[in-house]
């Protein structure tokens, strides 16, 4: 602004070339000194003691500013956000979990030790700062809005797990969410009434974890041997030109491997073949549902977890 000020005024007061005018505003602001190329009138001399003053004052300002940034740690911070947003920007098939409190926290911890990478999405930077030591990629923001939901990056997620403080939240996400991208969103759900109104707004599956909860305590006093089993279902994408294409499930080997039952076979066209027979087809694009024992599964999560 001021090399501009200065060059106009050079032309209007001295009645200089542009380029003069402009090569005088650059000595006088950069304190250069190489003389003028004319002589100076009364207004030409006060505009040059403007621009020197101006142009010394901005140096100094600039420079209390930049030294109070590094001193303060901002420039830290600002550097560390740029490199996260690097690595989101990375990210491929990932999982986006809106808010980490209570659930947030047991639904990134699973994924993680599943070797998925999460994205974490909260209004506050305590629950961020505690994403990012469990292993989360932290975004600060209100995942309701789109522009925090795009740097997320939802158009390359793999999921969407709401899990924010209240229906309203979880419903607002789901719409959101659901306008940006066709992928699969589980939402939160407290009450019974707003899982109507989230699979309205796009979710393709809720959870109520007061209910699962009490289902789960239900079957350890009526199952008490299930849940100490700990088994846990799986499931396997087969994709083209793997080992399993074209395969039969006897030659597989599906049925020898240790700590793993096959349960059934979703098909492309969504049929599910439960129990499958030795002669049954495994083909691209078919899911392979699996129950396996606990410890081999958080086994191989850990060794799968960065």
């Amino acid at each position: 602004m001021l090399l501009g000020v200065g060059t106009v005024g050079y032309r209007l007061i001295e009645r200089w070339p542009w380029f003069d005018s402009f090569y005088v505003a650059v000595i006088t602001l950069t304190s250069i000194g190489y003389g003028q190329p004319y002589a100076l009138s009364m207004g030409g001399r006060v505009l040059t003691i403007l621009l020197a003053v101006g142009g010394i004052g901005t140096v100094a300002v600039a420079s209390v500013e930049l030294l109070s940034t590094i001193v303060t740690g901002e420039l830290q911070t600002f550097v560390g956000d740029w490199r996260m947003g690097k690595r989101i920007d990375a990210l491929t098939q990932h999982v986006i979990v809106c808010g980490y409190g209570r659930v947030g926290q047991h639904v990134c911890a699973d994924l993680l030790g599943s070797g998925v990478p999460v994205v974490a999405i909260d209004r506050h930077t305590d629950a961020l700062v505690a994403a990012r030591a469990a292993g989360a990629l932290p975004v600060l923001g209100d995942a309701t809005v789109e522009a925090t939901l795009r740097q997320a990056g939802i158009e390359r997620a793999r999921a969407l797990v709401a899990v924010a403080g209240n229906d309203a939240d979880n419903i607002l996400i789901t719409m959101t969410a659901r306008l940006l991208s066709q992928l699969p969103i589980l939402a939160r759900a407290e009450e019974e009434s707003a899982v109507a109104k989230l699979l309205r707004a796009g979710a393709t599956q809720t959870a109520r974890p007061n209910a699962i909860a009490g289902w789960r305590m239900a079957q350890a006093v009526l199952h008490p041997a299930v849940l100490d089993a700990d088994l846990q279902m799986e499931e396997q994408l087969v994709l083209p030109g793997s080992p399993l294409d074209g395969k039969t499930v006897r030659q597989s080997g599906l049925r020898a491997r240790r700590g793993r039952l096959l349960v059934a076979i979703r098909r492309r066209d969504g049929r599910v073949a439960f129990n499958p027979e030795d002669d049954a087809p495994v083909s691209a694009g078919d899911v392979l549902i699996t129950l396996e024992g606990g410890e081999r599964v958080h086994g191989a999560a850990a060794r799968a977890a960065p």
